[in-house]
Order: structure tokens, then C-alpha cells, then sequence
């Protein structure tokens, strides 16, 4: 509920950008606002690709056709020598991101992230992570922990969810804006439809992935899927339906719009959070059947786990929007604390589970993270 009331709020300001002072859309540019990069130093590489499923129906679009997603792609580099520096996102989507949430002009744009367009990748095959976006989010909301997944050997892969996501362009020029409303008369109908289209557009992209011809090679007994807010919902379903996914994650999502929280999962599923419970999560507790974890992180709010956080100084966030609503959203752990347990716990999970790396972090409270409570364990 917490989430819907945030989406609300966010889109009740949507527009606040345009009721700026008159001057603010002239003014210089934002600083260069650098992501941290890969905690171990290694090169990244990113593309992006265009996928049409022609098999099935898009059920957001206002004239029927097939599904049509953006994907991006990050994984371990040979080398990045000579690559120019990935943008964050384009320029258009960029400009919508920063009036939806709503950020000074320019802000998402000075974003720079540390992988490299094109750089070479290192010969696989690699596991794979799907990630799915929140609702009204996109594909580089979290760019941060995706560049620390790859540098540390996994191939992620970042799915704009068309008609959902706040804004997708596609290679010809088109730009599809979120079709979603803002509060559907029947939210459970809204996160059934939601929810089934992002995880038939996790699994097509999967299996695109796998099939030959696959621009980068990957290990097909070693597939995760993650998502954040509505898309951890989408993770969660995924599992439940595909046995091609090992393990599942859900950062700080409702599980909204699918069964799992009355069935459980059979495959290891870690829940990392920042709201302190959710009825949806004490269902799925009492029945998961395999290894699972409820790890909430102190001081966080519901988009700790993104990139936000490094944005919202330099965009003037809190200027913007109510500072209760701030709270919620960005809470008050800093900005690089944030990515950093994000990105420990994430990476500590697909280790034990898609590398056979068992490690102690996952077992109990560690003194070097005391913010990330245990607040449920099985397994």
C-alpha cells in the first residue's frame, strides 16, 4: 500500500517541472553526477537491443500488435580501450524522467554511468539476471548495481516494460510514454494484468537470450531474475512459472498481482526491504518451501535500492516534492551506504546460488552491515 501511495503522490507532482521558474529550464547544466563504479575495478560493457515477440499481443498498445521491448545489456569486458562512456538513457527519455519525478532540467541527463558502449565482452558462457523495473520506472533505474553484477562476471539484463515504463524510445524514433493509470478502479485486476506482462516479457527475453544467435553466450542452468517494486512482484511470478530460474529477488515489492504470496516458490527467493512488513510478505513466509530470506535495511526508503539517491541531490529532489514523501522514498541512509549493502547482499545471493560461492553473509546479522536486519530466515 505504501507503494501506491507514493505512486500517487509522484504523479499528483508529475508535472511539477513545468511550473518551475521560468528561468530554471535555461539554466547551466546539472554537474557530471558519476554512478560509483564496480566495487572490484574491472571493465563493463553495455548495448542494447530491440526485441519484437510476434507471438504475442501487446495488451497496452492503442492499435494491436506484437510486443515490442528494449533491452540492455551489461557484462564483463575484455577491455574498454577506445569505447566512448554508455549514457545513462537517451536524451528524450532522460527529459521525461526528470519532469515525472520530478528533477531540476538536465539532472538524469548528467548521469554518467561506467560502462562502455560496445567494449568487448569477455568470452562466456555467463549466468544471467533478468531485471525488471517498478511501475512507471525503466530499464536504468538501477544501472549502479547492474554495472557491479557485470564487472563481477554476470550478464544482466535490464527490460523496458513498453506502455509501463515512463518513457521507452525504440531505434526508430519513437518514444512510448507509461499508458498506465495513475489509480486503476480495481488495483488487483490492473497488478494481474501488470504482473503477467512482465514476466512474459522476462521470459521471451530469456529465451531470446538462450537461443542461438544470442549476442553474448549464456549459461542456460544458471538464469535469475530480480526486480524492483512492481517488478520484484514480476521476479517472484517468474519463478513460480519458469523453472529456468533458479532464484528469485525482489527489492522492496509488494507481491502484488500473482499467487506466490498463498503458494511459496520452490527455488531460494531473497526479499530485501525497506517498508517494515507487508501483508503480502507474511503470506509468502508462511509458505515458501525452499530457502528464503527477509532482510530489511534500516534507514531505507523505497528507492534506496535505485540510483535515485545519487541523483536526487544534484536534481534538487527535496525541493520539488513534500519531505514526507522524500522520506519514503529515499529515507536516510546516504547515498553511496545505499548502493553499497544494495549491491553486497544482491551479489552475495546470485553467488551462493547460481556460482556455488557460499558465503557467511547470508546467514546471519554481520557486524559490517548493521543496518540489514534479519527479519525472517529459512533454509
Amino acid at each position: 500500500m505504501l507503494r501506491r501511495r507514493a505512486l500517487l503522490a509522484l504523479a499528483g507532482l508529475g508535472g511539477a517541472t513545468a511550473l518551475l521558474p521560468a528561468g530554471a529550464a535555461q539554466a547551466a547544466p546539472p554537474r557530471p553526477v558519476d554512478l560509483p563504479a564496480p566495487t572490484n575495478g574491472l571493465p563493463v560493457g553495455t548495448t542494447s537491443l530491440h526485441l519484437v515477440d510476434h507471438d504475442r499481443p501487446d495488451p497496452f498498445a492503442p492499435i494491436p500488435g506484437p510486443r515490442e521491448l528494449m533491452v540492455q545489456l551489461w557484462y564483463p569486458a575484455r577491455g574498454a580501450a577506445g569505447r566512448p562512456r554508455a549514457p545513462y538513457t537517451t536524451p528524450r527519455v532522460a527529459d521525461v524522467i526528470d519532469r515525472a519525478l520530478p528533477l531540476d532540467p538536465g539532472t538524469i541527463a548528467a548521469v554518467r554511468p561506467t560502462a562502455r558502449l560496445g567494449a568487448p565482452a569477455l568470452p562466456g558462457p555467463l549466468p544471467l539476471l533478468l531485471f525488471s523495473h517498478g511501475r512507471t520506472g525503466g530499464r536504468s533505474n538501477c544501472t549502479a548495481l547492474a554495472e557491479e553484477l557485470a564487472a563481477h562476471g554476470y550478464l544482466v539484463a535490464a527490460v523496458d516494460h513498453t506502455y509501463d515504463a515512463a518513457a521507452v524510445e525504440f531505434p526508430d524514433g519513437r518514444l512510448i510514454r507509461s499508458a498506465l493509470p495513475t489509480d486503476p478502479p480495481d488495483w488487483d485486476a490492473a497488478d494481474r494484468l501488470e504482473t503477467a506482462t512482465r514476466v512474459g516479457d522476462l521470459r521471451f527475453v530469456t529465451t531470446r537470450l538462450t537461443a542461438k544467435g544470442s549476442p553474448l553466450r549464456v549459461d542456460g542452468r544458471r538464469i535469475g531474475v530480480l526486480g524492483h517494486s512492481m517488478g520484484g512482484a514480476a521476479a517472484a511470478e517468474a519463478v513460480r512459472q519458469d523453472e529456468r530460474f533458479r532464484i528469485g529477488l525482489d527489492l522492496d515489492g509488494g507481491l502484488f498481482g500473482s499467487p506466490v504470496p498463498d503458494l511459496g516458490l520452490d527455488r531460494p527467493f531473497l526479499l530485501l526491504t525497506a517498508l517494515d512488513d507487508h501483508d503480502t510478505w507474511r503470506r509468502w513466509r508462511e509458505h515458501q518451501q525452499a530457502w528464503g530470506r527477509q532482510l530489511h535495511t534500516r534507514g531505507a526508503g523505497h528507492l534506496s535500492f535505485t540510483d535515485l539517491p545519487h541523483t536526487a541531490l544534484p536534481g534538487n529532489l527535496a525541493g520539488h516534492i513534500p519531505a514526507e514523501l522524500y522520506t519514503t522514498l529515499l529515507g536516510t541512509l546516504a547515498p553511496d551506504r545505499a548502493t553499497a549493502l544494495t549491491r553486497r547482499y544482491v551479489r552475495a545471493f546470485a553467488d551462493r546460488f547460481l556460482r556455488d560461492r557460499p558465503g557467511p553473509l547470508l546467514d546471519g546479522p554481520s557486524p559490517r552491515h548493521p543496518e540489514v536486519e534479519f527479519r525472517w530466515s529459512r533454509g
